[in-house]
């Protein structure tokens, strides 16, 4: 295994110490005719997207630029808004050689003051994130998301064309009988390849950037998108001309066309919405609730204190039997008398769809099937055969269920689960641990590595392909008699080398799996390293708290409220041996892995800043208002007192050694009044969270309670604007925008978007 025990012992010693005012980095006196550089931020980046960034300093209007040292080498062009406040912006693919990161030295030319930022070489690490075949059945499409690459595997040959298309592609779908549509987190537009040209061709059309989520019905195609949180539909006869555009929960991603309309689901508040494909109306919402029946795994007997849904990993319809069904972690168990903690019980859930003129009003969750251990992710559908396909991201499993059964009732779904495929690693591939500490103890086995992403299955329904996110590879399953428990693995060939960054992979590895057999993963709490809307947590005292973000964490600990680890080794050893009930203890090379993988997370770039990465004149509110960012800016510094707690350049007190650690009483909510009585309401103060990326997290506050609201027995979106409500409802004590006008406070909610 490679080593960077230099990482883990530097993270482990990052200590946890209390200060009343933020310490600026000591440079020396420059006197007043040079600039002086003071922080820039963030100060995680990627390497494979270009990233805005903010400069503080002093006399700024001096600064023609801002040099990064080697190995980048770079001069970047400064937009100055003042002489403390400039920005840049860092241009992609920085070549980083082969090291998972890389700390690279900011300077200004002929000024004093120096930065560091750490780059992550996410080119040199490919990310298999999602798969489509063709209408044609002649090609799967296998969309590499850091490489900017979409992998055509030949499916007769298995021969594989990488193909570039644009940056950060996201998802992909078949479109006519030999193209391919992929939307991309990153750069505005679609890429069509047509996959029966030799080569391939590319064609690029404008469309909307953070797309998250794509399906196509004939010439539609829908795009979910997370930056605005909508969904639009795009006409493939017009040029993709957008014929609507609708606002839809936090964070959509998972979309499947049914009978009754395009269901789509939020990552962030575990909410399906059902829309009008011709129109993009809202037809209906659905979520469970207190009594959602849970067959089988540990949360069913706890099904009268479901709260509220989590993250929908998957969507798909059935024609036949009327129904949704649901991949997820489960309905979201909240305070209950066992003291209970956490919710993970991975499965499928069966929804009803609505029939005839309902209008969307019957939409309803029937129930989940638990399976009591693992994470499932992607599904897919044999109507005809009336069997449903499961994989198991941290099992590294394949499930076949009879999704009539699964669709009938309750008793019914309990006999649904017909049978389990491993899919095992190649076998060069390394392991986590001793093959031997594999099955053993009730531990999950080696199949863990593989981490299958997604499925598609073939015109006969004969076979299912599966991709393996972690391994880089395709695997056949010939399932022919699936029906009859017969499932078997065909084959599996290579995507491409995924090895490069070897103890990394491992990490990632680590990151999703389930290897005690729990049912709880980092990616569990964590999805994809961000955060899952509110869980009833694993912590001490024991109450409702926010799933928070992975994201830059690495700049910012201590973690957990009150702090419980001071670093990301520290996190990695703690959370992932408790993950598995100490079933077994991670060992130090495991903890390694996870601590290099989870530190190298990065905030995603902010979307609403210019080209340039300079502050917005003027922006578009999601409630609909107007703010400058520019305004917001010496509002956040000055009268609205928020830069006391949120100081440049990761906006919180926990970013540097001096300040971090600080809990305190800002006047918001100390606990969800959701069943208190069976809560533990000690309260000893809070830390102030990171601003950065702060326009992608819902909901907000420890609690949750900017966004999120009790309603009987259950938790529910009381507002999709969350910041706003973090903002305007718990001043004066909660900074001072009690003291703003209405458009001063827009101002202040536009620069926070932009950070």
């Amino acid at each position: 295994m490679q080593r960077h025990w230099w990482l883990l012992l530097g993270l482990l010693a990052l200590g946890c110490k209390r200060a009343d005012t933020a310490a600026p980095l000591a440079v020396p006196d420059a006197g007043p005719s040079t600039s002086t550089l003071r922080a820039v931020g963030p100060r995680l980046l990627s390497n494979a997207t270009s990233t805005p960034i903010s400069i503080t300093g002093e006399r700024l209007t001096k600064a023609p630029s801002l040099r990064l040292g080697p190995p980048a080498s770079l001069e970047l062009p400064l937009t100055v808004l003042d002489d403390q406040h400039a920005f840049a912006r860092v241009p992609a693919s920085v070549e980083l050689g082969l090291a998972p990161e890389v700390v690279i030295e900011a300077t200004l030319p002929g000024g004093s003051g120096r930065a560091e930022l750490r780059f992550i070489n996410d080119t040199k690490f490919p990310d298999l994130v999602a798969m489509a075949g063709t209408n044609d059945e002649r090609v799967l499409g296998v969309v590499s998301t850091t490489e900017d690459t979409l992998y055509l595997v030949d499916r007769s040959t298995k021969a594989v064309t990488r193909v570039s298309v644009g940056d950060g592609p996201s998802a992909v779908a078949a479109l006519g009988p030999s193209s391919l549509v992929v939307s991309h987190l990153f750069s505005a537009e679609l890429a069509i390849v047509d996959t029966a040209a030799a080569p391939p061709v590319v064609s690029r059309v404008p469309a909307l950037a953070n797309a998250s989520g794509l399906a196509v019905d004939r010439d539609t195609v829908f795009l979910a998108e997370q930056a605005r949180d909508t969904v639009s539909a795009l006409d493939a006869t017009a040029g993709f001309r957008e014929r609507w555009r609708t606002p839809v929960a936090p964070n959509p991603r998972a979309m499947a066309l049914t009978p009754a309309g395009l269901a789509v689901g939020s990552l962030q508040t575990g909410e399906v919405e059902l829309l009008d494909p011709t129109s993009g109306r809202v037809l209906a919402t659905t979520q469970p609730g207190p009594g959602t029946a849970i067959v089988g795994g540990t949360t069913a007997r706890y099904q009268a204190f479901v709260m509220n849904g989590k993250a929908p990993r998957a969507l798909i319809a059935s024609t036949k039997l009327g129904r949704l069904f649901l991949s997820s972690i489960g309905p979201n168990i909240g305070p209950n008398p066992d003291k209970m903690e956490v919710s993970m019980n991975g499965g499928v859930a069966s929804l009803a769809l609505p029939s005839g003129s309902s209008k969307g009003s019957g939409l309803s969750w029937q129930r989940h099937l638990g399976f009591g251990a693992g994470v499932t992710e992607a599904l897919a559908l044999d109507d005809a055969a009336g069997l449903l396909y499961a994989t198991d991201v941290s099992l590294g499993l394949v499930r076949v269920l009879d999704a009539r059964r699964l669709a009938k009732s309750d008793a019914d779904a309990a006999k649904a689960l017909i049978q389990e495929v491993a899919l095992a690693p190649p076998p060069r591939f390394p392991l986590v641990r001793p093959e031997e500490d594999f099955n053993a103890n009730g531990r999950a086995g080696p199949s863990l590595h593989s981490g299958p992403r997604a499925l598609v299955l073939s015109a006969d329904r004969g076979t299912l392909f599966v991709l393996n996110r972690f391994t880089g590879t395709v695997a056949a399953l010939d399932v022919k008699d699936a029906a009859k428990g017969r499932a078997r693995v065909a084959g599996q060939w290579s995507v491409t080398d995924v090895l490069g960054q070897k103890t990394r992979r491992l990490g990632q590895v680590l990151y999703f799996a389930d290897l005690g057999r729990t049912a709880m993963s980092c990616d569990a709490c964590h999805l994809e390293g961000h955060g899952e809307g509110v869980l009833f947590e694993k912590t001490m005292p024991l109450r409702i708290y926010r799933s928070t973000t992975v994201r830059g964490s690495r700049e910012t600990p201590p973690y957990f409220t009150p702090a419980s680890t001071h670093s990301m080794g520290e996190t990695a050893k703690v959370v992932g041996t408790r993950n598995r009930f100490q079933n077994p203890v991670m060992t130090p090379e495991e903890i390694e892995a996870l601590t290099l993988y989870s530190s190298l997370i990065p905030t995603l770039p902010n979307p609403f800043v210019e080209r340039t990465g300079a502050l917005a004149e003027s922006l578009t509110l999601p409630d609909g208002k107007l703010g400058s960012p520019r305004r917001g800016l010496a509002l956040f510094e000055g009268k609205a007192d928020c830069a006391r707690c949120h100081p440049a350049p990761q906006y919180t007190l926990d970013q540097d050694h001096e300040t971090r650690g600080q809990f305190i009483d800002v006047g918001t909510p100390r606990f969800m009044p959701l069943r208190p009585e069976l809560q533990n309401t000690r309260f000893e103060g809070f830390g102030a969270p990171a601003l950065v990326g702060a326009w992608d997290v819902f909901p907000m506050l420890t609690t949750g309670l900017a966004g999120l609201t009790v309603q009987g027995e259950a938790v529910v979106v009381e507002s999709r604007f969350a910041l706003r409500v973090a903002v305007e409802r718990w001043a004066p004590a909660h900074g001072r925008a009690d003291q703003l006008t209405p458009a001063e406070r827009d101002d202040l909610l536009a620069f926070v978007l932009s950070l």
